[in-house]
C-alpha cells in the first residue's frame, strides 16, 4: 500500500487497533482494512513476586498502556505525517485467568494475582470434584474459592470479579463484559448457550451460602465475538492517551484472552484445528469435535471466541530459561570485549540445537521458574543435570533447553492423542518459532504431527485482537468468525509446514523417558533448595 493511501486510512479512521497485555510485554498493533500492520509499538514489563504471589502493579498496567499508545501515535506521525485521533474500533486482550476483585467503589481489594500462581490447589481440587469438570489452579473461580477457604476478609466486599483484560476494558468503557473465550478461563462455559454453566453456578452458590452476593452477580457478562462491547468513554480516552488527542466514542469489541487471540491469529477457531503458543508460557489448543471421555486434570476445557469447546494444555514455563541463558551468553561475549547482538545470540542458540544429538546427549534440564501443575509441582527450580557419560556440548545443551521448553506440553498433548482427538492442522506462533525451522521441527517431534507457521505468526496476539476489532465492524450479516477468517483474512496466506522426522521423535522420546524419571530430582530441589 502506498504511503498516501495509508495516511488517508488513518485520517478517515478506517483502521483497527489491537492491544495485548502479555506476560513480558504490552504490544499495540494498528492494522489496515486488508489486515496488514500499519504500525506497532511495545512496552517491556515483568511480573513481581510479592507476599508469596506473582503480581503486576496496576500503575505499571496504565504506564504500559499509555506508553504503547503514545509510542504508536509517534511512530505514525513520523512515518505518515498524520495524527492518530480515531480508529474504527479497538480491542483489548491480556494474559488469561487470575484474580482481580473490585469493591462497589471500583477499588482493587487485593493486588492482582496472576495465572502464574499455584496457591489454589485445595480450591481447584474441590471444585473439580463438585463440578465434575477440571478447574485448574490459575482459573479465577479457583482463586476466589481459595480466598473464601482461607477466610480472607475482602471476599465479602466483592462487587465485581474480572480478569486483566476485563479490568482494562471496564475502566475504558464502563462495561462489565468479557468475550466468551476469556470468560471460559474464569468459570466453566456451557457452549450450548454461550454463557456460564448454570448448574455449576448453582453448585458454587451452595458452597458459599453465607456470602452477601451470588456468583453470577459478580462475574462479567459473556459476549460472543462480533458483539458490541461498548464505546470508549471520555474518561477512558484520557486514561489510554494522556496527551488528550484520542477521541471518545470509538466502538470496542469484547475483550479476549491471549489464548483466544492466538487462535484468531493462526486461524484455528474451527473444529479440528489447533495451535501452539510458545513464549514465556506455552499452551496447546485443539478445537474439539466431541467431548473427552473423562475429566483430566492436565486438560482445561475453554472455548474459542465464538464459544466452541477447546481442549487446552497449559504449562507455566517455556522460554524463560532459554532467555536466562541468552543473558549469560551475552555477558560472556561482553567479557570478551565484543558487542553482543541478542537476535544473533538467540539465532545461534536455536540453530545450533539441530546439530546436537537427537536425545540431547543424555542431558537433563528442567525450565521450571515457577510451579507446574501438570507435573504436580507448586514451585519451580530451574535445574540442569547430567550423568558422567552425558555428552555436554553447546549443541546438546541447547537441544536439551528446547526439549525442556516443550516437555510438559508433550505430557498433556499425549493425553489428547490417546483420546483420539482429531487435528487437521496445527499452527505454531510465539517467540519459540521466531528462528526459522527449528521450533517447528522440534514441536513436530513433540506432537508427532505436522506443524505449520504462517507468515503472520510473528504478529502475535495483538494482531489477533485487531482482527477481532475488525470483525466487529466488517462482518457481513451473520457471517461467522470462522468464515470471516477463512475468506477475508487468511485467503492466500503463505504457510510453511514441517513434518515430524523419525530420528527427532525417537530422540525426544528418549529425552522424555529421562525427564519423567528425573522429576523426583526436581521435586527434591523444590524442598531442599531454598
Amino acid at each position: 500500500m502506498e504511503k498516501q493511501e495509508i495516511k488517508n486510512l488513518i485520517e478517515t479512521a478506517n483502521t483497527y487497533l489491537g492491544i495485548e497485555l502479555g506476560s513480558t510485554r504490552i504490544k499495540a498493533v494498528l492494522i489496515a482494512p486488508d489486515y496488514t500492520t500499519i504500525a506497532s509499538s511495545d512496552f517491556v514489563w515483568e511480573n513481581r513476586y510479592e507476599n508469596e504471589y506473582w503480581t503486576y502493579h496496576m500503575e505499571d498496567v496504565w504506564t504500559g498502556l499509555q506508553t504503547v499508545f503514545v509510542s504508536l501515535s509517534k511512530n505514525i506521525k513520523k512515518e505518515y505525517d498524520v495524527i492518530l485521533k480515531r480508529v474504527a474500533s479497538i480491542g483489548f486482550s491480556a494474559m488469561m485467568h487470575g484474580y482481580l476483585p473490585l469493591d462497589k467503589n471500583n477499588n482493587l481489594l487485593t493486588p492482582f494475582r496472576t495465572w502464574r500462581n499455584t496457591t489454589t490447589g485445595t480450591a481447584a481440587a474441590e471444585l473439580t470434584k463438585y463440578f465434575n469438570f477440571n478447574i485448574p489452579q490459575r482459573w479465577s473461580i479457583a482463586h476466589l474459592y481459595q480466598a473464601i477457604l482461607n477466610n480472607e476478609e475482602h471476599v465479602k466486599d466483592i462487587s465485581y470479579l474480572t480478569t486483566l483484560a476485563g479490568y482494562v476494558h471496564y475502566l475504558l468503557t464502563g462495561e462489565k463484559v468479557l468475550g466468551v473465550g476469556e470468560a471460559s478461563g474464569m468459570f466453566p462455559i456451557d457452549s450450548e448457550i454461550n454463557d456460564y454453566n448454570h448448574k455449576m453456578l448453582d453448585i458454587f452458590d451452595g458452597l458459599i451460602s453465607d456470602m452477601p452476593w451470588k456468583i453470577k452477580d459478580i462475574l462479567p457478562k459473556v459476549l460472543n465475538a462480533g458483539e458490541n462491547a461498548g464505546v470508549l468513554t471520555a474518561e477512558g480516552a484520557k486514561l489510554l492517551d494522556p496527551t488528550g488527542t484520542l477521541e471518545a466514542g470509538i466502538p470496542l469489541c469484547p475483550p479476549e484472552g491471549d489464548a483466544g487471540t492466538g487462535m484468531v491469529a493462526t486461524n484455528t477457531v474451527a473444529v479440528k484445528t489447533g495451535n501452539v503458543s510458545a513464549g514465556t508460557s506455552i499452551f496447546g489448543m485443539i478445537v474439539l469435535e466431541h467431548a473427552l471421555s473423562k475429566v483430566y486434570e492436565e486438560i482445561d476445557i475453554v472455548t474459542t471466541p465464538t464459544g466452541n469447546p477447546v481442549a487446552m494444555v497449559h504449562c507455566n514455563n517455556c522460554t524463560n530459561e532459554i532467555n536466562a541463558w541468552a543473558a549469560v551468553f551475552k555477558g560472556f561475549l561482553k567479557s570478551m570485549g565484543q558487542t553482543p547482538d541478542m537476535n544473533k545470540i538467540f539465532t545461534a542458540m536455536f540453530t545450533e540445537s539441530l546439530n546436537g544429538e537427537t536425545d540431547a546427549g543424555g542431558l537433563l534440564l528442567y525450565n521450571y521458574l515457577s510451579g507446574e501443575p501438570i507435573t504436580g509441582l507448586t514451585e519451580g527450580r530451574p535445574l540442569f543435570a547430567r550423568t558422567p557419560e552425558g555428552k555436554l556440548t553447546f549443541a546438546n545443551f541447547m537441544r536439551a533447553q528446547l526439549y525442556s521448553a516443550l516437555a510438559t506440553l508433550k505430557l498433556g498433548m499425549d493425553i489428547l492423542i490417546n483420546e483420539n482427538v482429531a487435528v487437521d492442522k496445527l499452527l505454531g506462533h510465539g517467540g519459540f518459532f521466531k528462528t526459522p525451522v527449528v521450533g517447528q521441527r522440534l514441536m513436530a517431534a513433540a506432537t508427532n504431527a505436522p506443524v505449520s507457521v504462517m507468515e503472520t505468526a510473528g504478529e502475535g496476539g495483538a494482531w489477533g485482537m485487531a482482527l477481532l476489532a475488525a470483525y466487529l465492524i466488517e462482518k457481513k450479516n451473520n457471517e461467522t468468525l470462522e468464515n470471516y477468517l477463512d475468506n477475508e483474512v487468511f485467503a492466500g496466506q503463505k504457510v510453511t509446514t514441517i513434518e515430524p522426522q523419525n530420528p527427532d521423535i525417537e530422540g525426544f522420546n528418549k529425552f522424555m523417558k529421562n525427564y519423567v524419571a528425573g522429576l523426583e530430582i526436581e521435586k527434591s530441589a523444590t524442598i531442599n533448595l531454598k
